[in-house]
Parts: structure tokens; C-alpha cells; sequence
């Protein structure tokens, strides 16, 4: 079953995806075999070890740029709209920094490995078991029509959440803006012929704190399931969440897993899917407040508490029905590295009341 695509989103990005994440890993795997070269003989000497691991390395980056263009030649025709064809690259203000693309390159095979392969099923089991267990609870099965129940994840990434909704017999859409994810959530989703079929190396740019060159090596095979689905509706749409979502009163349950400390103004995202949720419908989340924006430069962004994020959902006319706090979760970790980063995220359920005043301002 092809998963439909909708957004606006131009292919020319396609050639950018193809080129930056190989050729700017090996300019950085060269540019450390220049500096190894500088140094004295002997130290040169010593570190023969470490040249062998940079040719490792090199190989490991080769076998991660093969998936590339086999995924961007099915990603012509991604979109139900018209995409463009004109050959051309979008502009560095368009698509952000050759480096800025490298890291969103070497995210993309870390989501690989924390969506869709075993390696992965721990992280997923912590982030996401708790926001489907409480879907399930919900709707239970016995007194629901889970086909009639429509479930959002904003911020779905490769889409791994909103499969597991899905296949419970949910209709569920997941929403992407980073045009990344988008192109391999499409791969893998509706053309990935085995399982395990890929090999990649996640944290093969990861340089530092690695106990062994092996631990910067390791590989994973993806994907650990063939996301097949006959019984249940499931699409993925491109676009960003604010403009992308503004019909009132749409959806049964909103489903958002480190997602909300996303936005420069986390306000506007509470405030958007409180006016989308159905009268009755709820909204789980899970994650930490990172605040990706905070600092940025050039960027109006603000960093609530939680508590007063509490606040805010209240008077924005949410019900708090259960929070949890300091539920341990990982995000894309190399569990051999050295440095080791744990969250103690919230977990919380709201509720829309049923006689609310549609959209009222």
C-alpha cells in the first residue's frame, strides 16, 4: 500500500542531498589526514592505527552514500502536487549551509537507526510505547471503530510513530517539515523490498569520546519491519505544522513525541492544536524542552518552564488529565560511546472540552 504524500515542497533540493552528505564527509576525513600528516615522524608513528581507522572511516561513508541516490530517484515524483524539474539547486539562504546540510544528512541515518531497526527498539520502546499505550487506552478496540479515529503526529520524522498508530488500525497522518526525512520516510515506507535490506554506519561522523574507531563503525541494518498496511489509512504530509494545519475541530487525538520544543513560540504550537482537536479529543505528549530555537541568532524564540507550560495549556482551555514526570528517554544515542545523553522527559494527557466554542478567539 503507497503511502500519499501531499506539500509543496520543490525537488530541487534533490541534487543537494545527493552531494553534501558524502562530499562533505570525506573533506573532513581528509582535512584530519592532513593535519596526521603535519605531525613528526614519530608521532606519525604511533598513530598509524588511527590513519588505518580514517581509511575505515572513508569506506563506512562510501557504504552510507550508496542508500542516497537509490532513495532520490524514487523521490521524483514524492508529492501529489507538481514538483519541479528545472535542474537547478536551491540557494544556500534556500537550503541552509553546506554544513548545515551535512548535519541534517548524518541525522537522517541517525533516525534510520532509531525508527527502523532493532537497534533502535529501546529508544522506541521509551518514547514511544507510552504515547501508543495511552492511544490504545483511549480507543480501546472493543468499543471504538479505529478506522473512524483520526490521529495526528506532527513532527513525525521517518515516520515510525505514526506506522505503529496506524497498524493498531488508527487512521493516522504524520507531519514533516524537514525535507530530509520527508524524501527517506518515502523510501522506506513504500519501496524497502526486505527486511534489513540496508547497512549504514550512523555514527560514522561521530568523532569524539569513542572508546574504539570500532564504536565510530558501528553498523545497523534497517529496516527491522516491512511497513506493509492493508486495514488502516496512513499518509505522510510535507509542510510546516502552523500553516499546514487550520481546519477546526479535525482530529480525535494529537500525538506529539519531541516535538513541541520545536517551535520559536511553543504557545502557538499548544495554541493550534487546541483549536484543530476535536471536542472531546485529546493530545498526549511526550519529550523533553530543549528549545531548539533558544540562542539561535536572528531567531524570537522563548523558553517556558514546564510549570508554566502547564499554566499556559490550562488557560488555553486544555484539561490536564495525567503528567508524569522524569521518564527516561534517549535520542539517537551510540550506546558504546563515551558520552552518553539521557533525558528526564514529560509525559503528559490533555483533553479539549466537549462544549467549547469552536476556534473562539
Amino acid at each position: 500500500m503507497r503511502r500519499p504524500m501531499r506539500g509543496n515542497i520543490s525537488c530541487r533540493c534533490y541534487k543537494h542531498f545527493k552531494v553534501t552528505g558524502k562530499h562533505q564527509s570525506m573533506l573532513r576525513i581528509e582535512h584530519r589526514e592532513e593535519c596526521l600528516a603535519t605531525l613528526p615522524s614519530r608521532h606519525k608513528k604511533w598513530l598509524s592505527k588511527y590513519k588505518t581507522d580514517l581509511e575505515g572511516f572513508k569506506k563506512a561513508v562510501d557504504t552510507n552514500a550508496s542508500f542516497v541516490p537509490i532513495v532520490v530517484e524514487h523521490a521524483k515524483n514524492i508529492f501529489e502536487n507538481v514538483c519541479s524539474q528545472d535542474g537547478t539547486t536551491h540557494s544556500e539562504t534556500e537550503v541552509g549551509t553546506l554544513s548545515e546540510g551535512l548535519d541534517k544528512v548524518q541525522s537522517v541515518f541517525k533516525h534510520l537507526m532509531r525508527d527502523w531497526s532493532t537497534f533502535g527498539a529501546e529508544e522506541r520502546e521509551q518514547c514511544y510505547n507510552p504515547i501508543i499505550e495511552e492511544i490504545e487506552a483511549q480507543f480501546p478496540a472493543e468499543t471504538s471503530n479505529r478506522a473512524d479515529i483520526n490521529i495526528l503526529v506532527p513532527g513525525a520524522g521517518l515516520g515510525r510513530l505514526a506506522f505503529e498508530i496506524a497498524s493498531r488500525g488508527f487512521s493516522c497522518q504524520g507531519n514533516e517539515f524537514n525535507l530530509f526525512m520527508l524524501i527517506v520516510s518515502f523510501y522506506v515506507l513504500n519501496h524497502c523490498k526486505n527486511v534489513e535490506e540496508f547497512v549504514i554506519f550512523p555514527w560514522i561522523h561521530q568523532y569524539c569520546n569513542n572508546l574504539s574507531a570500532e564504536n565510530q563503525m558501528l553498523s545497523v541494518k534497517f529496516p527491522d519491519v516491512l511497513p506493509k498496511l492493508t486495514e488502516s489509512q496512513f499518509s505522510m504530509v510535507a509542510g510546516d505544522f502552523l500553516e499546514v494545519y487550520t481546519d477546526c475541530d479535525e482530529w480525535n487525538c494529537i500525538a506529539t513525541c519531541f516535538f513541541i520544543d520545536c517551535a520559536a513560540n511553543v504557545v502557538q504550537f499548544i495554541e493550534t492544536i487546541y483549536e484543530i482537536l476535536k471536542p472531546g479529543g485529546v493530545w498526549i505528549n511526550l519529550g523533553p524542552l530543549l528549545y531548539h530555537y533558544s540562542d539561535m541568532k536572528n531567531e524570537r524564540s522563548i523558553e517556558p518552564s514546564f510549570e508554566i507550560l502547564c499554566s499556559v495549556i490550562k488557560n488555553i482551555g486544555f484539561e490536564m488529565e495525567k503528567k508524569e514526570i522524569a521518564l527516561k528517554t534517549r535520542y539517537c544515542q551510540n550506546p558504546n560511546a563515551m558520552l552518553q545523553y539521557e533525558y528526564e522527559s514529560v509525559f503528559f494527557v490533555c483533553r479539549k472540552p466537549l462544549n467549547v466554542d469552536n476556534c473562539a478567539s
